[in-house]
């Protein structure tokens, strides 16, 4: 069986990759990419919701951007640490799946497990691509072709940004199905996410798209420089 994805985004917890890059899942889900997200925690210490509904709610945000496969961890809500126990479980969904670019949250944001996800999951690409690294499921050794970053709660100034014009009533639905996250209830606790979150979100793609003459986009940071193959001065009207 070909497991094989074209990109693979890891978040801390659901929700965390579909805020920062679900408008640019969906635009390669409709040019048939294989795609995949991990989470690493069940966000068992959310303020709001429960396990099982955010693990509902994950669900129908995947079926909205089209993505291949999700993934769900078990390491701990506030406990991503750099452990050896903890990459070797990514390394294992690395190996599994072989992708061509993963994706991780940028370090600079306001929650830790964010910025931890992005170090273990580091750790793991890098392991990865070791042949004597040890693995139970005795995969051959994989090498990402590049890791790159993608925006949760900060305004980082991008290193390339994603035209999401066309996708960005996708990116708004998937955040949507995680009401117990974003939509404040009777029963709600009150959090930064319950007050105008989603259309903070959505302001700030609108931001990054009129840097560059769209209406939306996704920035992101990159762990390298990147060569650009087309002729694009060529373009320049």
């Amino acid at each position: 069986m070909n497991n094989k994805l074209d990109i693979l985004a890891f978040g801390a917890h659901p929700d965390d990759v579909e805020i920062g890059m679900g408008g640019t899942l969906a635009k390669y889900s409709f040019k048939n990419y294989k795609i995949g997200i991990c989470d690493l925690t069940k966000a068992e210490l959310s303020s709001n919701g429960t396990v099982a509904i955010r693990q509902e709610e994950a669900k129908r945000a995947g079926e909205i951007l089209g993505i291949t496969t999700r993934i769900q961890l078990s390491l701990p809500d506030r406990g991503l640490y750099i452990t050896e126990a903890a990459i070797q479980e990514i390394v294992k969904v690395i190996r599994m799946y072989q992708p061509t670019y993963i994706f991780v949250p940028y370090f600079e944001d306001r929650h830790p497990d964010h910025g931890n996800c992005a170090r273990l999951v580091e750790e793991a690409v890098f392991s990865s691509g070791i042949g004597k690294y040890r693995d139970t499921l005795e995969q051959p050794p994989h090498r990402v072709q590049n890791v790159f970053y993608y925006m949760i709660n900060g305004f980082q100034s991008p290193d390339f940004v994603i035209d999401i014009t066309e996708t960005i009533h996708k990116k708004i639905a998937s955040l949507t199905a995680y009401e117990s996250q974003f939509v404040k209830g009777d029963r709600s606790v009150d959090t930064p996410l319950t007050n105008g979150y989603i259309e903070t979100v959505e302001s700030r793609e609108m931001l990054y798209g009129k840097q560059v003459g769209v209406k939306y986009a996704e920035g992101f940071k990159a762990k390298q420089p990147l060569l650009l193959k087309e002729d694009f001065i060529g373009e320049a009207k």
